[in-house]
């Protein structure tokens, strides 16, 4: 489905911005089908020849070379907790937090376009401890989209401490008055990541899980006495996300004249081509591709750094 799925992938691309999600669905099994996100899928490929690497993650079934780059082929059943699949005879090669790796599943089946408004949150029990960040339906059938970071967390890792160098210029910022920063994504992995690194920052945080929940968090700070920029730095917000997206969420933002003057900064996995034309379409303030814990925190301090100089004008 190579073509088709470029062409789709481009007419995907046209309507993202647009509270508008498409997905590529697959399938593990004869029973259950999930979901990927269409903007970070490469391409689909009959599996290839893999080579083992001894010293990989369980869920890697092996590296594969695709024209001459070599990708890390993640077993999709392995990374859900079930018996590898010896049907599998697909790779959806995706790009995710600025690497390429390659999902092997047991067939691809077509790409559908979901208003963002019908994907909701899994039930609590599957969210807490399991791999959904979301699901919805199409025709009769549930799709489950895949947390994909959480995966890549537990092939790759926990992202490093800051830098020294990073440290050393938060430790510049004088008092932020109380102030926090609101940080909504659907995955908890995601939430977790950034609220570590605004710890380290010794700034409080306030997480939800989408833009819908954001967005109802900032109607109450409006509807408090005093402005809003003076209880908030600023909101960081994932692109993707069940209910309403990140750049729908930054839309209302810039449509409220209680809110409109809020900094955001929209961080996500998808292409920063892309998002950086979105990033000037709905008015965010700056675009970060996931996830550096370095470059995130530089984007953090530099506008902790405009807000302290505002501070000291104002006193």
């Amino acid at each position: 489905m190579g073509a088709g799925l470029l062409e789709s992938i481009d007419r995907s691309t046209q309507l993202a911005g647009y509270n508008r999600l498409a997905l590529l669905l697959f399938r593990l099994d004869e029973r259950q089908i999930f979901g990927i996100n269409v903007l970070k899928v490469q391409e689909v490929v009959s599996t290839p020849s893999l080579t083992v690497m001894p010293s990989s993650h369980h869920y890697v079934r092996g590296v594969a070379d695709l024209r001459g780059t070599i990708v890390p082929v993640i077993d999709m059943c392995r990374a859900l907790g079930q018996p590898s699949d010896d049907k599998a005879a697909h790779v959806i090669v995706t790009e995710y937090n600025r690497s390429v790796q390659g999902f092997l599943v047991r067939a691809v089946d077509r790409i559908i376009h979901v208003d963002v408004q019908n994907v909701q949150p899994p039930p609590r029990s599957a969210s807490d401890e399991g791999y959904l960040t979301a699901i919805t339906r199409h025709g009769d059938e549930l799709v489950e989209i895949i947390d994909v970071e959480r995966i890549l967390a537990e092939v790759v890792g926990t992202p490093a401490l800051l830098s020294e160098s990073v440290m050393n210029g938060a430790q510049l910022l004088a008092d932020l008055g109380g102030r926090r920063v609101l940080v909504a994504d659907d995955s908890r992995v995601a939430r977790s990541q950034i609220e570590r690194v605004l710890d380290q920052l010794g700034v409080e945080s306030v997480l939800v899980n989408d833009g819908r929940e954001a967005l109802r968090y900032l109607h109450g700070l409006a509807e408090q006495s005093g402005p809003v920029s003076e209880k908030l730095l600023m909101v960081i917000s994932d692109v993707e996300m069940p209910d309403m997206d990140g750049y729908a969420l930054t839309t209302e933002i810039r449509r409220d004249p209680r809110l409109k003057g809020l900094y955001v900064i929209l961080h996500t996995s998808l292409s920063g081509v892309f998002n950086n034309a979105m990033v000037k379409k709905v008015g965010a303030d700056l675009f970060i591709p996931k996830f550096s814990s370095d470059d995130l925190a530089q984007g953090i301090l530099k506008r902790l750094q405009s807000v302290q100089a505002g501070d000291k004008a104002a006193a």
